[in-house]
């Protein structure tokens, strides 16, 4: 099988790590992969290294495209050109049997490529049209008037893309069932379309520390005494993560609980921003660390050294940070936030807390650190269920069936 996967940026992010860990299990699999993607900037960190380093034991490589007009931000003259250019190009290229997009600018423009491409074809070849949402391309309505406006503005030209979209695509793919319900109560997309398949990862890497990796070894490497009580993040230094709640939650804890740390794991634009305002805290040293950008197989060393993961976004699919974390058996402390709840179930497998309440993050984290036992029966409790729905071989398996029931559909609408 030719699988094509477009995707709009190929940075350090859950939905990048997603695509390319979908695009290395095929690739072993005997398909022809390739990757196209949009120009890579920004201090996010890229998977490009990663990509081009691949090879299976055969030999067979991941075939990379760069997209030169493919960008994030809504562009009347890149979308034309990418389109009308970059895309039909690239399909006329690699008669793909499959494209697969991912994110909601290359799953717009692709699909809509993809289906133009497969209606055109001769010879009777199918062509599968698949997207996966890997999170709501909308924001929240939130702050002044004229704020909310334009998110309300921004939503609703979304929501039209998003169903235009969607009549041009053979299957849907959530990570989480949270999204299937949001897609389809906006109206994109019909019920039988969707499939949930979770966000595969490599879990063995999580579930057993190589050497260094160890919690006590990363713990000593940062500085980070035994008694320390560490609240960590892994995520983009953005606006949606939830950092600025952290620490409004924490500030006034922080001062008369000494062993109390924060780790944060990641970059990003809102980096120094955020810095300031911590400093500006009081938080210096070795009470705030940060470790920037970090090379992959670092995070699960990481998150060891976590004694909670805590993640307050207010915009998710379903967040690989959360059952990353407790595959390496660290509990997660987590807004309840799209699908991050199909993860972390409160007091089953975390500690849920109501997406903007401040005032419970900071008593479910206290909670946590006052009652080490029973956080670490929530872990234990997540890292079994998490080895099995979210293994990357598990997404792959799935993956192979959405794919036959896309061109199945292709022929369908062929004949």
């Amino acid at each position: 099988m030719r699988i094509l996967h477009i995707s709009t940026r190929l940075i350090l992010g859950g939905s990048q790590e997603n695509t390319v860990l979908s695009c290395e299990h095929q690739a072993r699999r005997g398909h022809e992969v390739h990757l196209a993607f949009g120009p890579i900037y920004g201090p996010e960190g890229s998977l490009l290294e990663r990509v081009e380093r691949f090879r299976t034991t055969d030999g067979r490589k991941i075939a990379t495209h760069v997209l030169p007009h493919l960008r994030r931000e809504v562009h009347p003259w890149h979308d034309h050109f990418c389109f009308h250019g970059d895309l039909k190009r690239l399909l006329r290229e690699v008669r793909p049997d499959v494209v697969h997009t991912h994110s909601s600018k290359a799953g717009i423009l692709g699909r809509w490529a993809a289906w133009r491409a497969s209606r055109e074809r001769r010879g009777g070849e199918p062509l599968g049209v698949v997207h996966t949402i890997h999170g709501p391309p909308f924001m929240p309505i939130e702050g002044g008037v004229v704020r909310r406006l334009k998110t309300r503005v921004s939503n609703g030209a979304y929501t039209l893309a998003e169903r235009f979209a969607a009549g041009r695509c053979d299957v849907i793919v959530s990570v989480a069932d949270a999204m299937t319900r949001q897609f389809l109560a906006r109206g994109i997309g019909r019920p039988e379309q969707y499939v949930t398949v979770r966000s595969g990862m490599e879990v063995e890497s999580f579930l057993h520390a190589e050497a260094g990796q160890s919690r006590e070894e990363v713990r000593a490497a940062l500085g980070i005494g035994p008694s320390d009580f560490v609240v960590g993040t892994v995520a983009r230094l953005a606006q949606h993560k939830g950092h600025d709640d952290l620490l409004d939650a924490l500030v006034e804890n922080l001062a008369d609980r000494p062993r109390l740390k924060l780790l944060w794991v990641g970059d990003g634009w809102w980096r120094d921003r955020l810095v300031q305002r911590a400093r500006a805290m009081g938080l210096e040293g070795s009470r705030l660390i940060l470790t920037g950008l970090v090379p992959p197989e670092r995070v699960p060393g990481l998150m060891r050294a976590m004694d909670v993961l805590a993640h307050p976004s207010v915009r998710e699919g379903l967040p690989r940070t959360v059952p990353q974390a407790l595959l390496c058996g660290t509990c997660p402390v987590a807004y309840d936030c799209d699908g991050t709840g199909e993860a972390c179930i409160e007091m089953r497998t975390g500690r849920l807390v109501r997406t903007g309440d401040k005032a419970g993050l900071r008593s479910a984290i206290l909670w946590a650190m006052d009652h080490p036992a029973e956080r670490r029966a929530l872990a234990e409790a997540g890292r079994a269920m998490c080895a099995e729905a979210f293994s990357a071989e598990r997404m792959a398996d799935d993956l192979e069936r959405v794919y036959e029931r896309a061109i199945a559909g292709a022929r369908g609408r062929r004949g």
